[in-house]
């Protein structure tokens, strides 16, 4: 089996520490996609989450925008536009003007999850319909064809037709990418042949199973005549794997909070981490765990990690989002800590 080095990726949902504006953690964030452009990374890709106090990516085509015209090469993406919660069209016109903004550089990364709580899914479809979940493929269809240069046709009742186009002149196209954790997500990846990403930094269970059905049930398409994959992997790389586990701390004990249902807060610094953790043990249940499944330690060692899982799981790309917390002495407009994972991973 090759354990040869993937290429890396970065994945990003801003994430808001204690004392930290909206503002201070999008400019961190871009100063991060700036530093992984200049390291070399593949690409960059911002969630979309709603209405969570320690996630400050709600709105993907935004700061793609914003990170597409701070970068120079690296593609920019979402990882992912939840599609229920938008129109079609909409989705479709933003991304062909990110198209349009930096050519060959845009990813349109595609998810059916609500991506927050049910009072804000249904908020955010107030002018929606509740089917838009049960009518997600025949939307992701719609979207490929009105981001395409020949764009889709309308055929009324009646027997006229009417063509319909994101964006007037295009001369390229976003790449699409349907995202999931489930085998629906890959069987339909599979079956309208599309590069497909499983959501393993936030579900492993399934991974394997994902990627047997999504290669094993491939059909080719226009745009892609074979499977085409990577993975999603928790990372937090420090000079020590002291440090690194410290690092690691804020996000574990936001996961627990997520997954037992507690209140959500801004992300604690390493140091309030290790406080509250002394006196709740909140996250010790899940640490162990979780550490199992995350990247976590010297850069040599995490390197040699990723390209062990790559190769396990046959690609030859791993998406890292970079979750180490920061320190109290980090300013609040900038993250050194993410930054140096990245930068370890990349030497």
């Amino acid at each position: 089996m090759s354990t040869a080095t993937p290429a890396l990726s970065v994945l990003d949902l801003v994430p808001v520490r204690t004392g930290q504006t909206s503002s201070q953690a999008i400019t961190a964030s871009i100063a991060l996609a700036q530093r992984a452009d200049d390291l070399g990374y593949q690409r960059y890709w911002f969630a979309e989450h709603h209405n969570m106090p320690a996630v400050a990516s709600t709105t993907p085509p935004v700061l793609i925008a914003a990170t597409a015209a701070r970068t120079r090469r690296i593609r920019v993406g979402s990882g992912g536009v939840m599609l229920p919660n938008h129109s079609p069209l909409v989705v479709a016109e933003q991304f062909a003007a990110l198209e349009a903004l930096a050519p060959g550089r845009i990813d349109l990364g595609i998810g059916r999850a609500p991506g927050s709580d049910p009072v804000i899914t249904q908020l955010l479809r107030q002018s929606g319909t509740t089917s838009d979940v049960e009518r997600f493929p025949n939307h992701v269809t719609d979207i490929r064809s009105l981001v395409s240069s020949e764009g889709a046709t309308l055929r009324f009742t009646s027997g006229g037709t009417y063509d319909v186009h994101a964006t007037p002149a295009s001369t390229s196209a976003p790449e699409v990418w349907l995202l999931g954790s489930s085998d629906y997500s890959a069987q339909l990846a599979a079956g309208m042949g599309l590069p497909y990403v499983f959501a393993n930094h936030f579900s492993g269970d399934g991974l394997e199973r994902a990627l047997d059905l999504y290669r094993g049930q491939f059909q080719p398409s226009e745009t892609l005549s074979a499977p085409r994959t990577f993975v999603t992997a928790n990372a937090v790389v420090a000079d020590t794997d002291e440090q690194a586990r410290a690092a690691a701390l804020p996000q574990a004990r936001m996961m627990a909070r997520l997954r037992g249902g507690k209140p959500l807060t801004a992300l604690e610094t390493v140091e309030q981490a290790a406080a509250a953790e002394a006196s709740d043990g909140l996250a010790a249940p899940v640490f162990d765990a979780m550490m199992s499944r995350w990247f976590v330690g010297t850069g040599q060692d995490v390197r040699a990690r990723l390209a062990e899982f790559a190769a396990r799981h046959g690609v030859d790309e791993v998406m890292v989002s970079p979750v180490a917390g920061a320190t109290d002495a980090e300013p609040m407009d900038a993250a050194p800590s993410r930054i140096r994972t990245l930068e370890l991973l990349a030497a």
